[in-house]
């Protein structure tokens, strides 16, 4: 092992991050309530904020972003041919990632005007470093990113407003949040799920089970969700809201389906990314009817939150961490193995907000399977994050 590579690759150290902040920030929730459950007292934990904010915070302005992150250092001077960020900035914007989960954990006694100063400070910095890599060459369906990430950091700046006292805009902040990475999983994951079970069958030699893509699906899988995301963001009404979900759901499905992705049935490292977006699809209907007074908000959230943003990112981290590390496309059986167990953390959540008698066990046991499925994805990938390249070439 070798720590000194941590830093000489954004998925390097974001993608193990990420990872390890997703087990260890679901551990705290799951044991608090699993001490409230059984009687105890597990009090606030030190933290300004309800615990459940804390969770939900962390899970999309802490998990997420830090998934982003690696990806967007890792993917952008691919599209673009700019030069990597170097090592002292990838640990400079880690150190202000990490600063800000630190700050949020010790909100209980930090001025709540600190705690929104650094734990906003990660965003505009990954923004400014993208911004100088996407000019190198410029394209409309790049630089848009740059908006959602604009949308993300607003979102929590909504949140950090009610914690300072100022506004009543908490709420607004991490649906806002939830929703505009949901957009991001609509945009890259309509690029990278095609194109990766398109090059997976070419080399099986199958192309007459190619995936399809339309255009008017394809731009309408894309509008849809990003427009559900701003109408969140910019408070329009539930009614509005709701409508345009409900509508972006099936037009997502219908991209979805395709894709073809029953052809990578065999390919863990391929079907993981399809069941990712099928969560998209499935979330963003569910959440857009309960705005319209059918069925639970807080259960189609977590459809998006664990099933979406959770299966779509695991998959991603993985196979990037693979593919850049040198080794062949192969999903290790543990990881694997995290990429079914988050559909049953997502039906176990869901129930949990369905039947009143489910819930302390659904929450509990959905966490659970949550911290599985990352504590293996993190032992399995851990040699690849500490490692040198599977190919034995240099690090690019």
């Amino acid at each position: 092992m070798k720590p000194q590579l941590l830093f000489r690759a954004g998925w390097r150290v974001f993608f193990w991050a990420a990872g390890l902040w997703a087990v260890l920030s679901m551990l705290v929730w799951v044991l608090w309530l699993a001490i409230g459950g059984a009687g105890g007292d597990p009090g606030q934990l030190g933290l300004t904020m309800p615990p459940q904010m804390w969770h939900a915070h962390e899970m999309v302005f802490g998990y997420a972003t830090a998934a982003l992150g690696g990806f967007f250092l890792t993917a952008v001077p691919n599209w673009t041919g700019a030069k990597a960020a170097p090592e002292r900035f990838i640990a400079m914007v880690f150190g202000l990632w990490l600063a800000g989960r630190v700050v949020v954990c010790l909100s209980g006694i930090l001025p709540a005007w600190l705690v929104a100063v650094v734990d906003l400070a990660f965003l505009p910095v990954l923004a400014a470093k993208v911004l100088t890599q996407l000019m190198a060459r410029p394209k409309p369906q790049n630089m848009m990113f740059l908006l959602l990430l604009s949308l993300v950091w607003v979102s929590n700046l909504m949140v950090h407003l009610q914690w300072m006292g100022l506004t009543g805009t908490e709420w607004q902040g991490l649906r806002g949040g939830l929703l505009t990475i949901s957009a991001m999983i609509a945009v890259l994951g309509g690029r990278v799920t095609p194109a990766f079970t398109r090059n997976a069958l070419l080399r099986e030699g199958r192309e007459d089970v190619l995936p399809i893509t339309r255009k008017p699906l394809e731009i309408a899988g894309v509008a849809l969700p990003l427009a559900t995301a701003i109408a969140v963001v910019i408070g329009l009404p539930d009614a509005l809201v709701g409508a345009l979900a409900v509508l972006a759901g099936p037009v997502v499905a219908a991209r979805l389906i395709g894709w073809r992705g029953w052809s990578m049935r065999h390919q863990p490292i391929v079907w993981a990314l399809h069941a990712g977006y099928a969560m998209l699809a499935l979330g963003l209907f569910t959440w857009g009817l309960s705005l319209l007074g059918i069925g639970s908000e807080i259960g189609a959230l977590h459809i998006l939150g664990i099933g979406a943003i959770g299966g779509m990112t695991l998959a991603v981290m993985s196979r990037a961490s693979i593919g850049h590390s040198g080794r062949p496309l192969i999903a290790p059986a543990a990881v694997a193995l995290g990429y079914a167990l988050l559909p049953l953390a997502v039906a176990l959540r869901w129930g949990a907000s369905a039947w009143d008698g489910m819930w302390l066990f659904g929450v509990i046991a959905s966490g659970g399977i949550w911290v599985v499925a990352f504590a293996l994805y993190v032992s399995a990938l851990w040699p690849i994050f500490f490692g040198p390249r599977g190919d034995g070439r240099a690090e690019a």
